[in-house]
């Protein structure tokens, strides 16, 4: 598989990073992995929110971790999943959480695409995973490639709001100039860790008025119930 990311990344990923062999090596083990299991989300999707949110474009960036590793599920964007899949208990949470800080009632579906397209880079920092077996594809090149465009967001002078949800997301703190770009950190929506801080955190507010003191447009972070 010639792993190529959409334009503005990929121009990134040339430019700071020398990971020729690494994206090689990948697709690779990629081609293998599609051939004999049964891999999320499907070879189209690989990039969707890199499509949907291109480099000049971002705004906000959410780190997830890997995809969602149940069937239909995973389609490219970090926390949302395909119009008519229940949605998972982490999500519901961000749901509870936005209902609490805005007062917009959780939607019957859980697919985050118009975020996407507002400039919210819904990024995992690994982006497949084999069915029903969490975290297969870490260590595989991945995490290479997604630093790499956090490195490079980090470059950028026009300053981004990181959103760091669990210590994984935390961890890539490293990776950002803190002197130029806005973090937002707090436990990971998953029911085993909402309770200690995500709840309450007031993420979605806090953003849009970060926005407003940037004199930039604020994120709608309302979704309407009819998935185009």
């Amino acid at each position: 598989m010639n792993l190529v990311l959409p334009s503005t990344w990929q121009e990134q990923l040339d430019k700071n990073c020398q990971l020729t062999d690494t994206l090689n090596d990948l697709g690779n083990f990629l081609d293998d992995e599609y051939t004999k299991q049964t891999i999320f989300p499907a070879k189209e999707n690989l990039f969707t929110a890199l499509e949907l949110t291109p480099f000049d474009k971002v705004q906000v960036v959410i780190l997830g971790q890997d995809p969602y590793h149940g069937p239909n599920q995973a389609h490219g964007l970090s926390f949302s999943v395909q119009p008519g899949v229940p949605i998972p208990p982490s999500l519901r949470n961000i749901y509870q959480e936005l209902e609490s800080d805005l007062g917009y009632s959780p939607v019957s579906h859980g697919y985050l695409n118009d975020w996407a397209k507002q400039g919210v880079l819904l990024l995992n920092t690994v982006l497949t995973v084999r069915q029903g077996q969490a975290h297969s594809h870490r260590n595989k090149g991945w995490e290479k490639v997604t630093d790499c465009l956090i490195s490079s967001l980090s470059k950028r002078d026009d300053p981004v709001i990181f959103v760091l949800w669990g210590k994984p997301a935390q961890q890539k703190i490293k990776l950002i100039d803190t002197t130029k770009h806005l973090i937002l950190s707090a436990p990971h929506p998953s029911p085993l860790s909402a309770y200690r801080g995500f709840f309450g955190s007031k993420p979605f507010s806090t953003i849009n008025r970060l926005l407003k003191q940037q004199n930039k447009k604020t994120i709608v972070w309302k979704l309407s119930e009819t998935v185009l």
